[in-house]
């Protein structure tokens, strides 16, 4: 980032207190809150997926926006939409973070041995109550494509420092350490970032919905795939919608 950009990002920054009221003199207070920045997280979430998508996917093929969309009671707040420009379809793609502190070598789980995290894909509790229902769980045609990465699973829950901490379990870091091929803990955050995952909801649903908090293995898991392999699944996907539309017409 440049002089000029920085200068306008502080420009921006200032117009934007002055708009909201808000005391510039505390502005990194406020974003700091612990109430605060897991919203401010989970909306950088969205938009870094966003990014991935465009980066990753031809624009000659597919279309990507963001969508900033207030969801009307009883449905789904979509994150992302992808269209496949030749035949018009569009994709809902939600982005989904992993569970904090979900991290496991796997040693003494009772589902999966192997090193894995979860991913929170349910609804939360204003969803809930705007959707009037007591099932925090989506249907699997709620979306489309999930995409989450690793990030906050390595990190603990429950803290009362004001930084991030690396979970705390016994050998855990180690492992991280290990298969990120690194040896500290800033560059085992920004790996953990960069390890982006998707899956196809019909992949992973129990009974037509979404579980709570799906697992992924951290290595070879068959359903949460490396994201640059997308493209590919996508373009199923895309038939079998067009092969379930012309079946209706």
């Amino acid at each position: 980032m440049g002089d000029a950009e920085i200068k306008k990002l502080g420009t921006d920054l200032l117009g934007y207190c002055q708009k909201f009221k808000v005391p510039i003199d505390y502005i990194f207070e406020i974003l700091e809150d612990q109430k605060v920045t897991p919203m401010i997280r989970g909306k950088a979430m969205e938009y870094n997926a966003f990014l991935q998508l465009e980066y990753i996917l031809p624009k000659h093929i597919w279309s990507v926006q963001k969508l900033n969309l207030n969801a009307q009671p009883g449905t789904v707040d979509e994150d992302i939409s992808v269209t496949h420009r030749r035949s018009g379809v569009i994709l809902k793609v939600e982005s989904k973070s992993g569970v904090r502190g979900s991290f496991s070598d796997g040693r003494r789980a009772k589902v999966i041995k192997d090193p894995h995290f979860k991913v929170k894909c349910h609804r939360s509790r204003s969803n809930i109550s705007l959707a009037g229902t007591s099932n925090d769980r989506y249907s699997v045609d709620s979306f489309d494509i999930i995409i989450t990465n690793t990030s906050n699973s390595i990190f603990q829950g429950n803290t009362i420092g004001e930084n991030l901490e690396i979970i705390h379990k016994p050998g855990i870091k180690e492992l991280l350490y290990q298969h990120y091929s690194v040896s500290n803990d800033h560059d085992l955050i920004d790996a953990s970032f960069d390890d982006w995952r998707y899956c196809i909801p019909e992949d992973i649903a129990e009974e037509g919905f979404i579980p709570r908090t799906p697992y992924v293995r951290l290595t070879n898991d068959p359903n949460w795939r490396p994201l640059p392999e997308l493209e590919a699944r996508l373009l199923e996907v895309v038939e079998n919608k067009r092969s379930q539309t012309s079946r209706r017409n």
